[in-house]
């Protein structure tokens, strides 16, 4: 009797573990930032310009829109989803970054529109990021 009671228990965990898990297998499409966290402190998205990311099945590359201006493509890098996590290395920045050559780990969730990055950058900042779904 215990085992069975056991062995229902363990298949309800299981059942529930993988109902949780993402089940999107890459983040392809554009999104726009929406503003994040930055080690605690609020940051909202930028009103003079855009910044979005457009992913492909296994790349990345952001860019910066503002009217009247070059568009910039600013970063740009390979992902992979495992999980929770979504491991970026950053290939391309066309600014000094720490970033360029490392992976960075990141929890990642898409509820509705929205995907949230957050995570522990190299530098030691603790990042939750929001960006909305725009194609």
């Amino acid at each position: 009797m215990r085992n069975t009671v056991f062995a229902c228990i363990m298949c309800g965990l299981l059942a529930m573990a993988f109902a949780q898990a993402p089940t999107v297998k890459t983040l392809k499409g554009t999104w726009q930032f929406a503003g994040g966290i930055y080690n605690g402190k609020p940051d909202g998205a930028p009103k003079e310009y855009k910044m979005q990311r457009i992913y492909t099945v296994h790349n990345f590359a952001a860019f910066a829109s503002q009217k009247g201006y070059q568009t910039e493509r600013y970063e740009a890098g390979d992902y992979i989803l495992k999980g929770d996590t979504c491991f970026e290395s950053q290939t391309f920045s066309s600014r000094p970054s720490q970033l360029v050559g490392k992976k960075v780990a990141y929890i990642w969730s898409i509820k509705g529109n929205m995907l949230t990055l957050s995570g522990t950058l190299p530098s030691g900042m603790v990042v939750e990021e929001h960006w909305i779904k725009v194609k």
